[in-house]
C-alpha cells in the first residue's frame, strides 16, 4: 500500500468517524492512480450506505460519477443533469 492510499483512506475514516450525516467530498481520488482511486471509492460508498448518510462529491472523473445514485455536470455556471 502506497503512502497516497494510506493518507488517502485514514482522511476517509477520519471523515466517517463521526457518523455525520452529510459527507463533502472535494476530487477524494485526485492524486491517486486507478486501482487505489476505486478501492477509495469503495470504502466511502460502502460506509456511507452503511451509516444511511449522503455523499456530496465533486470529481472530474465520469467513471467515478458513474457509480453515483445522481450525477449532476456544470455547465456555463449551471447544474444540469449527467
Amino acid at each position: 500500500m502506497r503512502l497516497d492510499e494510506k493518507q488517502q483512506r485514514v482522511a476517509v475514516a477520519r471523515a466517517l468517524a463521526n457518523t455525520p450525516a452529510v459527507i463533502l467530498a472535494d476530487e477524494p481520488t485526485g492524486n491517486l492512480d486507478e486501482k487505489t482511486a476505486g478501492s477509495v471509492i469503495e470504502l466511502l460508498e460502502t460506509l456511507t450506505r452503511g451509516n444511511g448518510s449522503t455523499m456530496i462529491m465533486a470529481t472530474h472523473s465520469t467513471i467515478i460519477a458513474s457509480t453515483c445514485d445522481r450525477s449532476l455536470e456544470l455547465h456555463n455556471g449551471k447544474l444540469v443533469p449527467a
